[in-house]
């Protein structure tokens, strides 16, 4: 962590550091290797390639003020970085947290969303800064490694490909409506909203059994497929759309946030044989990549676009 700007001075700025780097800060950091505490993080050299990715959380605009907590956006905002590391197939080595908010914001809550995050996913916080600003905002960087060329792009979609998700959708969608009418924070639904779980493992599993394209489904499957589409020249006829218990079609189309992952593979037995090999859920098959870019179906019908977009 490195500098606070702070009208109150350099004392609170250094206190301040030390409570967040004892919240954050990992213990059974590997040997050769310097997080929390200097100039920088020192890591030991990356297996094959390096994958870095970087996202921002805004409080009022990824997660509602009124509805979910500080630790909820601190957490949220790590799981969303980590899941762009799980569409490449990439193992996670670290990552560093910038938060800009007011004063007199709970820093040290927003920072336990963190710290759990951290935990649960298994990926240090080597770093990060603190800064004052008019809106609370955290963003991540995250850093992750694949073996030489193995990274799974979205480029890769050829014709007669299988198209699987790695779950049912529209579950984030919902947990935001039903948050709104009034549904406790413990909730399943709500919890998917607040708390997602990026498919690190799944998207490891994905590229090791030879998956051809892949993305995240962070803005719906009614837009994230057409981008995967787009990049891969190529269409698709998508045969169902899995729903969640609880959620509605359209959610499941352009919810978003759901950050379920996007599949396609040549080799449809070896995904399933080695998503179950490692004890995960089976991919839901969801149709076919076809050669026609301009062909993109569901349920024979037309598939337009339509999901989360930020109005920039």
């Amino acid at each position: 962590m490195s500098s606070f700007s702070s009208e109150n001075g350099q004392a609170r700025e250094d206190n301040v550091l030390e409570r967040i780097a004892q919240i954050v800060g990992r213990r059974n950091i590997p040997s050769g290797e310097i997080h929390i505490g200097d100039d920088a993080a020192v890591l030991s050299p990356f297996l094959g390639q390096v994958v870095v990715s970087t996202d921002v959380a805004v409080y009022g605009v990824h997660l509602e003020i009124d509805l979910f907590s500080l630790e909820d956006l601190g957490f949220k905002a790590v799981t969303s970085a980590l899941s762009d590391l799980a569409a490449m197939g990439a193992h996670p080595r670290g990552l560093t947290v910038a938060v800009s908010a007011p004063p007199g914001v709970d820093i040290e809550q927003l920072h336990r969303g963190i710290a759990l995050a951290s935990e649960v996913t298994g990926c240090p916080v080597v770093g990060g800064d603190l800064s004052s600003a008019s809106d609370i905002s955290v963003a991540v960087s995250v850093f992750g490694e694949v073996p030489l060329a193995q990274a799974v792009l979205r480029t890769g979609a050829r014709s007669g490909d299988e198209i699987f998700v790695t779950g049912v959708l529209g579950r984030a969608s919902a947990g935001l409506r039903l948050r709104r009418g009034g549904a406790a924070l413990e909730d399943e639904l709500v919890q998917a909203q607040c708390r997602p779980l990026p498919r690190l493992d799944e998207g490891v599993a994905a590229r090791e059994s030879g998956a051809s394209a892949m993305m995240d489904l962070s803005d719906g499957i009614g837009l994230d497929l057409h981008r995967l589409a787009t990049a891969s020249n190529v269409g698709f006829a998508v045969t169902q759309i899995p729903v969640a218990v609880g959620a509605t079609l359209q959610e499941a189309i352009s919810g978003g946030e759901d950050y379920e992952l996007l599949i396609t593979t040549s080799d449809p037995e070896k995904l399933r044989t080695t998503f179950l090999d490692r004890g995960l859920r089976e991919p839901i098959s969801i149709g076919t990549i076809v050669s026609d870019p301009a062909s993109r179906t569901l349920e024979g019908h037309p598939f337009e676009k339509q999901g989360w977009e930020h109005q920039l």
